[in-house]
């Protein structure tokens, strides 16, 4: 039986009654934070609802709809005898020039990596466009998935031009691939880069640990190094129950 949670005043929960933003969205905010930076950590148990209530001065269906909105995003979930638990802590990556290798590393998710491809393959249209070599060109094909804290999240493709780096799979197994090509003297500067969403294939979903049909986000990615040439053309897919990115957006002058 898992441990409950810390105690609630310990999370420093409350509410802003002045304040314009639904109450039930105040608390899932809070919550939310807790599981992020783990304060509540994955198996925790939540505790009573009730309990919460009346701490907060809440109504219990307005601690019911916070908690429900964290089950829905795939944070908690219910088991019947045993309450609310903490499920995992989704991986917030921000939208810039970085791999998610070095991300899930910084944020401390121990990430793994599976090779399911690396070979030699003939540029299709779309990647031939990106990489600026003739259609049908050979090119490098890399495909693995991605863990972290040995649960898969992404399933990553890149394609590279040939003869840039050494990719030697247990290489791709241990590290990056934006530090392999660190290592080997290649400076990143810039990135044209896509994000979308799309149902999960049947392939996706047993790669992933989903059904068929899951929402995944998507991102295609195509980077250059600081003399303008193109170094990967990568098409990436997330889990979105496990996965967001992270816009900043500025008011235009």
């Amino acid at each position: 039986m898992p441990k409950p949670a810390a105690e609630y005043a310990a999370l420093g929960l409350g509410v802003d009654r002045t304040s314009p933003v639904p109450l039930y969205h105040q608390l899932a905010r809070q919550l939310e934070a807790a599981i992020e930076q783990g304060r509540l950590a994955p198996g925790s148990l939540l505790g009573n609802e009730l309990e919460l209530a009346a701490r907060l001065g809440l109504s219990r269906p307005t601690v019911r709809q916070a908690i429900q909105s964290l089950v829905d995003k795939g944070l908690m979930v219910r088991r019947r005898g045993v309450g609310t638990q903490v499920v995992h802590n989704r991986i917030r990556r921000p939208l810039e020039l970085s791999s998610l290798y070095d991300d899930l590393e910084a944020a401390g998710r121990a990430p793994e990596t599976r090779v399911l491809r690396n070979t030699l393959e003939p540029a299709a249209p779309q990647v031939a466009a990106a990489l600026g070599v003739a259609e049908g060109g050979e090119v490098h094909l890399v495909e693995r998935v991605r863990y972290a804290q040995g649960e898969p999240v992404a399933l990553l493709r890149n394609h590279i031009p040939t003869g840039l780096l050494d990719l030697a799979t247990e290489r791709l197994e241990s590290t990056g691939l934006y530090r392999m090509m660190r290592g080997s003297g290649i400076t990143l500067h810039s990135a044209r880069q896509s994000v979308g969403a799309r149902a999960a294939t049947p392939e996706e979903g047993r790669l992933l640990a989903e059904s068929e049909g899951a929402p995944l986000l998507t991102m295609e990615r195509t980077t250059f190094d600081d003399g303008g040439r193109v170094v990967e053309f990568g098409s990436h897919v997330y889990r979105a129950s496990r996965y967001t990115f992270e816009f900043q957006l500025l008011v235009r002058p």
